[in-house]
């Protein structure tokens, strides 16, 4: 099962062969005695039967497969395959923080609820959801953050430190954007009366990654609520390098190299 898995990946057959070093990306490997594949330019060594089966792990994680249909099928321990998971979700999280510079342009901003129980008051202070603040510069990425709050002082602590000023900032009227103008030029626009207006004011590209987000999340049946930044920032990765491989990205960043 690994190796059909493998092998419909093209890009990972010489390191699923042990031909191609999986941390520098070198061919100067071989094959020790005890089954681990030596690079002598980086100097580092992997057991190649583990090595074969994390790979089928990162490739089931970008499917979103289950981490127990993932352990069943490959004959390993479900908290095995568990902490590969939490790891890699972890060092996305980070890699999203490093790779969050100041987005400048024209930016959307909006907030979006996630989770909490569907009965009951939905969207703006609807009890036990997580309030999330998203930043998308056109053309561009998407920064979120997990706030406490909808106050002004939370959003504009978040924008004035992931945006450059002079920027043009797309919002709706929500009360809580109203200081925007002291960073940049700020166009509202009310959904009761338009999408988008004349001068391309609107904020569809931020709304498109909410419907992305809770889309993806939906395959995970439930996060709680002290997991959701990571799953969060996970849904922010993949977004940002959908139109990449990005099983080549997930490799790198696990093993902590730079190009599959």
């Amino acid at each position: 099962m690994v190796m059909i898995q493998i092998k419909s990946q093209k890009r990972l057959t010489s390191f699923y062969l042990g031909r191609k070093c999986i941390f520098c990306g070198k061919r100067k490997v071989c094959l020790t005695g005890r089954g681990y594949i030596k690079c002598s330019r980086c100097g580092k060594q992997k057991s190649l039967k583990k090595l074969r089966k994390e790979l089928a792990v990162l490739v089931a994680f970008v499917e979103q497969r289950p981490a127990y249909q993932v352990a069943l099928e490959h004959g390993l321990h479900y908290y095995t395959v568990s902490r590969i998971f939490r790891n890699l979700r972890e060092i996305i999280y980070h890699q999203c923080e490093l790779e969050g510079k100041r987005l400048s342009g024209n930016i959307e901003i909006d907030e979006a609820y996630f989770g909490g129980r569907r009965k009951g008051k939905r969207g703006r202070g609807a009890a036990g959801k997580s309030v999330v603040l998203g930043l998308l510069e056109r053309q561009g990425k998407v920064y979120t953050r997990v706030v406490d709050s909808i106050t002004a002082e939370q959003f504009l602590e978040v924008i004035r430190s992931k945006t450059r000023k002079g920027s043009v900032f797309h919002t709706d009227t929500f009360k809580s954007y109203n200081s925007l103008h002291q960073f940049g030029k700020h166009l509202k626009i009310n959904h009761n009366k338009t999408l988008v207006t004349r001068n391309h004011n609107h904020i569809n590209g931020i709304e498109g990654f909410w419907s992305y987000a809770k889309h993806k999340l939906y395959n995970y049946r439930g996060v709680s609520r002290a997991n959701f930044p990571v799953y969060l920032k996970e849904m922010e990765y993949r977004y940002n390098h959908r139109k990449e491989h990005i099983l080549d990205s997930i490799i790198s960043l696990y093993f902590g190299y730079v190009s599959v």
